[in-house]
């Protein structure tokens, strides 16, 4: 391979990264867990790029090489005797049928058509719909509880409650800026949060999430937002679950299922 070929492909990876570590760490539950299967993929790819000259987009391409990975490896195991989100959310993914997580995240959190779901996972179409309807089903009837909202738009925090509602959770309140809400987390307590990012009083929903997760500890954090570019940095620890706007209802009930038994909910710099 020549040089130029090798900096075209390097071009394309640093395009699709973020993504990729977005899927990752969707999958692992955990930033740094997340990041070391993609390290582990850009190695991968050092020593062989075939799979760059096999026809496929240069991202199914970049999500093939990291399955590739991912299935060698196999799923992370919590330690034994430990009692974070992490490790409780292995029992619940024990029972959920093999490889139907892989294939929801990608048709939710990332987006890609099953055809493209299929090329990544090296099974066919008609399987890969079917992974992803198994995983809807099964997931959404894993966990349910309490969702606390924090969104300014009144319209949209209306069709995020309404989503949330119908998948049989409580929704135990809307804040509107960061002060309104740490007052409702402190008063509620909820099992998860779903934030944006900036606020109707020019608060920040990050500075907001931080103050939640200092105050009540470890709980799931989902960010909807118009600027996902802000959390993307590499720079800070990253959101497990971060959905754009405009979002559909299937990313938002995706999230929603997960991130109640599987999320990180490492602080954020503001």
């Amino acid at each position: 391979m020549t040089e130029g070929t090798s900096t075209d492909i390097s071009a394309l990876i640093g395009a699709e990264l973020p993504y990729l570590r977005r899927y990752a760490r969707a999958l692992t539950g955990s930033q740094g867990t997340g990041d070391r299967y993609a390290v582990a993929t850009l190695e991968a790819i050092l020593v062989d790029r075939s799979v760059f000259e096999s026809g496929l987009s240069p991202r199914v391409a970049l999500f093939r090489a990291f399955h590739a990975i991912w299935s060698s490896a196999g799923s992370p195991v919590a330690e034994e005797g430990s009692d974070t989100l992490e490790a409780r959310a292995q029992v619940h993914l024990s029972g959920l049928t093999r490889n139907t997580r892989e294939a929801l995240l990608l048709r939710t959190i990332e987006e890609m058509r099953f055809d493209q779901i299929a090329q990544i996972m090296t099974i066919s179409q008609a399987e890969a719909e079917e992974l992803v309807e198994i995983a809807m089903r099964e997931m959404e009837r894993s966990v349910l509880g309490r969702v606390m909202i924090i969104e300014d738009e009144t319209i949209i925090a209306m069709d995020i409650q309404s989503i949330v509602q119908a998948m049989g959770h409580e929704v135990v309140g809307v804040a509107r800026t960061r002060d309104q809400a740490v007052a409702l987390g402190d008063k509620e307590r909820p099992d998860l949060i779903l934030a944006d990012i900036q606020l109707a009083d020019n608060s920040s929903g990050i500075d907001a999430v931080n103050d939640l997760l200092t105050l009540m500890g470890d709980v799931p954090v989902i960010f909807i937002t118009a600027f996902p570019e802000r959390l993307l940095t590499g720079e800070r620890p990253e959101p497990a679950f971060l959905i754009s706007k405009p979002y559909l209802e299937e990313q938002v009930r995706s999230a929603v299922s997960q991130a109640m038994f599987f999320a990180s909910t490492e602080s954020l710099a503001a």
